[in-house]
């Protein structure tokens, strides 16, 4: 059997990127360089689903760039002999430490790529047993062909990307899709009530288009948005009328958040109004304690009720950076969302609000 060819690692680093996109569980592993080479020795080695042949870490730590750049089927099976051989010699610059086959095979391969089924397993060998073990999925394997690019390099991701990623990956490439790109002329925002918004393109305008028709919908019973701003504190949407049907006061020289949400209610089952303040994070900002302090106080300054208050803090997705920098600071007794898992919300819960958060979670059951 023919040896396949092997794409360019620059190659294969160029597209991981395109085919687990921001949203993939532990995208981290599956982008990085040791994702790229660890493809790039399984292509070498010819371990692709239906050719018999298998890897194990060990080659991927041992590779080096001398030995990466012989290509042809003779110096290549040389190699995979001796790497599979007892008597192999210890390489001079390999890629990585002996003591980096853990990451390559934990993270990497067993956490990353096999729950994807961008890897395969060889049956029947004990998780024990030094023989090579893994190979890449033949569909999986045809994403980094050299003469697929364009549309059809796009459609090709786009089938694997359906059968194989995660729903909130799915469901970021559907928001993106439907809400437009940073380079589009504005984001379009439907409210509630059925009227359209415009905000500047760019990633924060795609998270407030996603709280006001995702998160609002799916959290709340009766929503309408009282205020909407983006940055530079321009104001795109304010309802005075509720407002003061209401009885609220909304001062915009105070520091807003991007959104204030009210849901109504439903007189019918006792459910009471809630006023929800979001922050929308791109960047940076979530409602930390000195933010919900400053809220609720100017909340209650202007009539807010401080039982029927809920603080939120938006992100695009659980493994983004914004998150990660911010979960640290979000304040106790408010909510974090994602806009690739619309259906969930975390709950920071403080024992002496318990009533009030759980109104919020389920709301809208």
């Amino acid at each position: 059997m023919t040896f396949p060819e092997v794409p360019s690692l620059a190659l294969i680093a160029e597209r991981l990127p395109q085919i687990f996109p921001e949203g993939t569980e532990h995208r981290n592993y599956l982008i990085r360089e040791m994702a790229a080479k660890t493809i790039y020795v399984m292509f070498y080695a010819g371990a692709i689903e239906g050719s018999d042949r298998w890897v194990r870490p060990s080659q991927v730590t041992d590779m080096t760039d001398e030995q990466a750049q012989l290509t042809d089927a003779e110096n290549r099976k040389a190699w995979v002999k001796m790497m599979l051989s007892n008597k192999k010699k210890k390489p001079e610059n390999p890629w990585y430490a002996a003591n980096s086959r853990e990451p390559v095979r934990d993270e990497t391969i067993r956490t990353g790529l096999i729950p994807l089924q961008a890897v395969v397993v060889r049956q029947g060998i004990p998780t024990t047993s030094s023989k090579p073990t893994y190979a890449l999925q033949k569909e999986f394997s045809a994403l980094f062909s050299i003469n697929l690019y364009g549309d059809d390099l796009d459609a090709a991701i786009e089938s694997w990307q359906k059968r194989h990623l995660s729903k909130a990956a799915i469901t970021r490439l559907k928001l993106m899709k439907d809400y437009g790109s940073e380079d589009s002329e504005s984001v379009q925002i439907k409210f509630p009530d059925g009227a359209i918004r415009k905000l500047e393109p760019g990633p924060s305008s795609l998270i407030s288009k996603a709280v006001i028709e995702e998160f609002a919908p799916r959290f709340l019973k009766k929503p309408k948005v009282l205020w909407l701003s983006e940055s530079g504190n321009k104001v795109v949407a304010q309802d005075e009328a509720l407002a003061k049907a209401l009885g609220l006061q909304i001062d915009p020289s105070r520091a807003l958040p991007d959104i204030i949400l009210v849901d109504l209610g439903d007189d019918s089952t006792g459910l009471e109004m809630l006023v929800v303040f979001t922050e929308v994070v791109a960047s940076d900002g979530p409602i930390n304690r000195q933010r919900k302090e400053i809220l609720t106080t100017l909340a209650t300054e202007a009539g807010f009720d401080p039982e029927h208050l809920a603080f939120l803090t938006a992100f695009l997705d659980r493994s983004s950076q914004p998150f990660k920098k911010s979960i640290s600071e979000l304040a106790w007794g408010s909510y974090a969302w994602f806009s690739t898992e619309p259906d969930y919300i975390i709950d920071l819960r403080e024992h002496d609000e318990s009533v009030k958060l759980t109104s919020l979670s389920n709301r809208n059951k």
